[in-house]
């Protein structure tokens, strides 16, 4: 791995952890509750949330995964 790739995952790393701790909701699931109480009608909800922390760095990563296959793909040494 060379100094700038290193570099680059480094920014990667410090842009996701800036991100902070906050989460993004992807899905919100309400369904029947269990046992007697679903039977009265009473519902439950379900929210599936994502760190948007893990959303920077996945999006980086694979920037940068594209980026170093295009240069492989386009080097002179192919």
């Amino acid at each position: 791995m060379s100094e700038i790739d290193a570099k680059a995952l480094g920014a990667i790393a410090a842009t996701a952890s800036a991100a902070g701790t906050g989460s993004v909701t992807v899905a919100t699931i309400t369904s029947t509750a269990p046992g007697i109480l679903g039977v009265l009608g009473f519902t439950t909800t379900t929210t599936v949330a994502l760190p948007v922390a893990g959303l920077v760095a996945a999006g980086g990563l694979l920037g940068f995964g594209a980026y170093k296959a295009w240069e492989c793909l386009n080097s002179s040494q192919n």
